[in-house]
């Protein structure tokens, strides 16, 4: 099974490949990280992620399959049925590219093996940073994601109590970064504390660049005091949560923007009705950019202890000291 599940996934050329990936966690950063590297005059990086080697991964990435219940039949990825089609699809991705160090921001990788073991199999070295955040608060980061996505449809707590998975398995990081250690050699890996590329930039992104190779002098320094992705959140909550209720059923227009072929005119129909929707209640409830609501301290509490206990043993295999950053 693990060789059916990589055949096909050894780049035809070195060429289709980035240099670095910035692989994860979510709502930890990777946004800031991506856009200082981006204005880094040897470096390219495409605008969106990609999500390129776990692209199949059904439980990670559930807006990059859908059912067409017109035909009653899936659609979904499959780099065993179009290999050329799918490498062809990520290779362009870098073709602005040429002569400079090419890379990628993908954040579900972090918790996809199989994308340890892709990025391994590849000849040419590519070399992968992670940036950690807080586990909670990076769980309450999520959920407000979730929530503005459409997926949600519950309270920050009864989520966690109906479906925790959804929004507490991406701060596991212990177990997922276990993976790469595994398949990766230790060289190839940089883990970031988030709160320290806060607190620390130019210290910390001079730890990157010299992890990637290239000079860190020739930053314009007042990339340092970037901040990107800040959190849009929508006016009223409880409307935001009836509407994801509602709109369930009519796909994720997303989709259209990452499908390496063209979807059936009976999808793109369906995500136009979605898109639709979202322009309504973009109108009656808008996004703004404001602070989410402070987390519940009972909540922070719960969640805290469940991590600290989860996360024992981050520090001896990063190789560095993470944990008393994040807990008294």
């Amino acid at each position: 099974m693990k060789d059916e599940l990589l055949n096909n996934w050894k780049a035809p050329r070195d060429e289709y490949l980035p240099n670095f990936i910035i692989g994860g966690a979510m709502k930890s950063g990777t946004s800031t990280l991506h856009t200082i590297l981006a204005q880094h005059p040897k470096v390219f990086l495409p605008e969106e992620e990609v999500g390129f080697f776990d692209i199949d991964n059904i439980a990670e990435h559930f807006d990059f399959n859908f059912f067409d219940k017109q035909k009653k039949e899936w659609i979904f990825q499959d780099m065993q049925k179009n290999p050329d089609a799918l490498w062809n699809w990520y290779g362009d991705k870098f073709k602005d590219g040429h002569g400079l160090l090419c890379g990628e921001d993908s954040t579900t990788y972090i918790t996809s093996e199989i994308a340890a073991q892709r990025i391994a199999l590849q000849k040419k070295e590519i070399k992968v940073l992670f940036m950690l955040r807080q586990p909670s608060k990076r769980a309450y980061s999520n959920y407000h994601h979730l929530l503005r996505s459409g997926i949600v449809d519950h309270t920050f707590e009864d989520t966690l109590q109906f479906n925790p998975q959804l929004i507490l398995h991406r701060s596991l990081y212990k177990q997922q970064l276990a993976a790469y250690y595994k398949h990766l050699p230790k060289e190839q890996i940089k883990v970031i504390v988030f709160e320290e590329l806060v607190s620390e930039p130019k210290k910390i992104m001079a730890e990157v660049c010299d992890f990637l190779g290239i000079d860190v002098h020739l930053f314009d320094p007042e990339v340092f005091n970037t901040h990107s992705n800040k959190g849009k959140l929508p006016t009223f909550f409880w409307l935001q949560r009836f509407k994801n209720r509602f709109s369930r059923g009519f796909g994720n227009s997303f989709y259209l923007k990452i499908l390496p072929f063209r979807a059936p005119d009976s999808v793109i129909r369906r995500f136009m009705s979605d898109k639709i929707l979202n322009r309504i209640s973009g109108t009656i409830n808008p996004l703004k950019e404001k602070a989410a609501p402070k987390m519940n301290e009972a909540t922070k509490d719960y969640l805290d202890t469940y991590f600290k206990k989860e996360l024992s043993g981050l520090d001896e295999l990063v190789g560095q000291e993470v944990l008393s950053k994040w807990f008294k």
